[in-house]
């Protein structure tokens, strides 16, 4: 199952194996220790899934949004 990730200047919102949920910013913020604009897509999913299987370059959520 994939994980996929919508970004918003809030915080992202997940559909983790059938799951859905929202990781706010703050939450984000302290879980990585840097800006919300600076986290990437992958430090993300790390967060949600723990052993993700990351594939591409990641992207800064900054350049995202």
């Amino acid at each position: 199952m994939s994980t996929e990730l919508t970004f918003s200047d809030d915080g992202v919102d997940v559909v983790y194996e059938g799951t859905e949920f929202e990781l706010e910013k703050d939450l984000i913020e302290e879980a990585t220790g840097k800006d919300y604009r600076d986290v990437t897509d992958h430090e993300v999913l790390q967060i949600v899934a723990g052993d993700p299987d990351l594939n591409g370059e990641p992207v800064r959520i900054g350049d995202v949004l």
